[in-house]
């Protein structure tokens, strides 16, 4: 490290490579997630050395760097191998709307750019307040179910839960949404979400392509609203998924256009 702030920083996940982008600060990015696809531009000017649950140890090591940044306990081991290879890691845990903005003020601080991050995250709240005051606005809210997975069935995690909130609609598994892993908003009886009747239904299967028509063909599914009227949609993981800047951006803004086109009939 040089200075105050690290220059050779390794993003082992999507978001933090995309806001550090943001920031402008992308010079300091030495290794990025083989998973990274924003912003495009990233994949052909920094070398892939991680998945999301592993990664190239020795070559991480090798690049030097002074920073490592993760994301959540699926990648403890990883954080803690290089912990004892002498690399300073800081793992990030942020599951809320509110959490996100906090990691990206985080971030900007630790590489010089406070006030450049505290301007990006004032432009992601005034888009909040917008989406809020035009779900506000409307006359009906559409009950929704966003799925993660297929198989199991696994439904949206908080922050998802919450923008579905700020766009108009309402989370119909709002109890799963505040467990952090995937394993705990496992919908154990498929029928649960018949009988929770969601206007909408949203794919997005972590990177797998969603496949509505199977969605619509499960067996008693025909009774679901969503399923008679046609109102199955995805939202690419890529924005959604990845608890950064796309999900405030373009995950709010797919998600809020599909629920108005439903509330305006």
């Amino acid at each position: 490290m040089k200075g105050n702030y690290p220059e050779r920083i390794v993003c082992l996940t999507e978001e933090t490579t995309e806001t550090l982008y943001l920031l402008g600060e992308e010079d300091r990015i030495i290794g990025i997630s083989g998973f990274t696809v924003r912003p495009p531009r990233a994949r052909k000017e920094k070398p892939k050395v991680s998945a999301f649950t592993s990664a190239k140890i020795d070559r991480i090591v090798a690049l030097e760097p002074d920073l490592v940044l993760g994301f959540s306990d699926l990648q403890a081991d990883i954080a803690a191998e290089l912990i004892r290879r002498g690399i300073t890691v800081l793992v990030f845990n942020h599951r809320s709307v509110q959490e996100i903005l906090s990691m990206i003020r985080t971030l900007g601080g630790m590489v010089g750019a406070a006030k450049r991050a505290d301007e990006l995250v004032g432009a992601y709240e005034k888009n909040i307040e917008r989406n809020t005051a035009q779900a506000a606005s409307r006359s009906r809210r559409p009950k929704v179910y966003f799925e993660e997975w297929d198989n199991p069935q696994i439904s949206g995690i908080q922050w998802v839960s919450e923008l579905i909130t700020i766009a108009g609609g309402d989370d119909i598994f709002p109890e799963l949404a505040v467990c952090p892993d995937g394993k705990s908003r496992i919908i154990g009886d498929p029928n649960e979400v018949i009988r929770r009747a969601p206007d909408i239904i949203i794919g997005s299967w972590c990177g797998k392509k969603f496949r509505p028509e199977k969605v619509a063909a499960r067996q008693g599914w025909d009774a679901i609203p969503a399923v008679q009227n046609g109102d199955i949609y995805e939202i690419k993981s890529a924005e959604i998924l990845q608890p950064g800047p796309a999900a405030l951006t373009d995950g709010l803004e797919q998600l809020q256009e599909i629920i108005a086109n439903w509330a305006h009939g």
